[in-house]
């Protein structure tokens, strides 16, 4: 699968200590395995995150600050795990859909990771004011309000903004692959100029850890801590039970995201060195591993953002009532209906025998 080669191409036998260039086809057991995790993450992310926003059109009547930003994170969760069946399926299929599904599937993630990554910090800011500032922003959070959609806004613009060079260099192309009989047609950030490509390998990955990670990372862990501070000095019994949300929100961040990060600069840093094939399989290999982990963020979002708060699961309990209702509902038309049919079946049977009596 593409996913465990490099972002980068326009590699040459220079780049490898190796006479000839690397063989990066992947080990078939690999491909299953990552095929198998993503489409995991693919139906838990599509279940949790379709019913937070299910919740928020239908059933939850007042909107604060926070249930704006949520419905916006599950939102850029849904265009991801979306457009994740459509990624594996080209990744397994030489992109036979064709290089407009190739550029937009690749924006898909970059689009995800930017807006929903820039949402979870706006949600620690708004947290922030609400706990820490509580006081002084009495009045003002209600104004503020008013400009939650303007803010989401600019979010998704910046991540758009930020997404334009996948956008732009991403295309289709045939790979060559060393004892392969055919080559493989991959969907990659591709540079027909070394100037543009030296200028990218740093440029995208630099945007990505510093504003898919660094910058929310920085605000959440500032944010959360005044919170964690200020929840410690009040005598409320939910205290605790708030701390252990907030210490899981901020710990699950790190653990699915540091890796990738991690793994991405190490790739960044290596990328104007020469290296030999096996390092550079292994390095592949623990980006593909780390990005798989990195994906598992949109499933966990709903249940720490959305599903720990009483009022949501109020009115998810409410859903379920409403589907069994409807359901019951359904089951009961349509057996009615079967009755009628039927009873309408054997009077008109009764009548055919009638007719047939009285012309006999």
């Amino acid at each position: 699968m593409a996913s465990v080669t490099s972002d980068y191409v326009n590699s040459t036998e220079a780049d490898y200590l190796d006479e000839e260039l690397c063989n990066f086809d992947p080990n078939p057991v690999d491909v299953i395995t990552q095929t198998y995790i993503y489409s995991i993450i693919c139906v838990f992310g599509l279940i949790g995150n379709a019913l937070v926003i299910i919740t928020y059109i239908f059933y939850k009547r007042t909107k604060t600050m926070t249930d704006i930003y949520l419905f916006n994170v599950a939102v850029a969760d849904l265009i991801f795990v979306v457009a994740l069946p459509f990624i594996i399926y080209n990744e397994q299929h030489s992109w036979s859909m064709g290089p407009v599904a190739c550029k937009m599937l690749r924006s898909a993630y970059s689009i995800n990771l930017y807006s929903g990554m820039l949402l979870l910090a706006c949600i620690s800011g708004d947290r922030y004011v609400a706990i820490v500032q509580a006081r002084r922003s009495f009045g003002a959070r209600s104004r503020i309000l008013t400009y939650g959609r303007l803010i989401c806004s600019a979010v998704w613009m910046f991540a758009v903004a930020l997404t334009l060079p996948t956008l732009i260099y991403t295309e289709l192309f045939e790979e060559l692959s060393v004892g392969a009989e055919t080559d493989t047609v991959v969907c990659q950030l591709f540079f027909r100029r070394n100037e543009t490509a030296k200028l990218m390998k740093v440029l995208v990955p630099s945007l990505q850890m510093a504003n898919g990670f660094m910058l929310p990372l920085l605000v959440m862990v500032f944010c959360y801590s005044s919170i964690v501070y200020t929840l410690l000095r009040t005598q409320s019994s939910q205290r605790h039970k708030a701390i252990r949300v907030v210490l899981a929100v901020v710990a699950v961040f790190i653990i699915c995201h540091l890796p990738y990060n991690v793994a991405l600069l190490n790739h960044t840093l290596s990328l104007f060195t020469e290296r030999s094939c096996e390092a550079e399989k292994i390095k592949l290999q623990v980006l593909a591993i780390c990005r798989s982990i990195a994906y598992l963020h949109c499933c966990l979002n709903p249940v720490l953002y959305a599903f720990v708060g009483v009022k949501f699961r109020s009115h998810f309990r409410q859903i379920m009532l409403d589907l069994w209702c409807f359901s019951k509902r359904y089951i009961s038309t349509v057996r009615s209906s079967r009755a009628t049919s039927e009873i309408s079946g054997r009077m008109s049977s009764d009548g055919a025998n009638n007719m047939s009596s009285f012309s006999a």
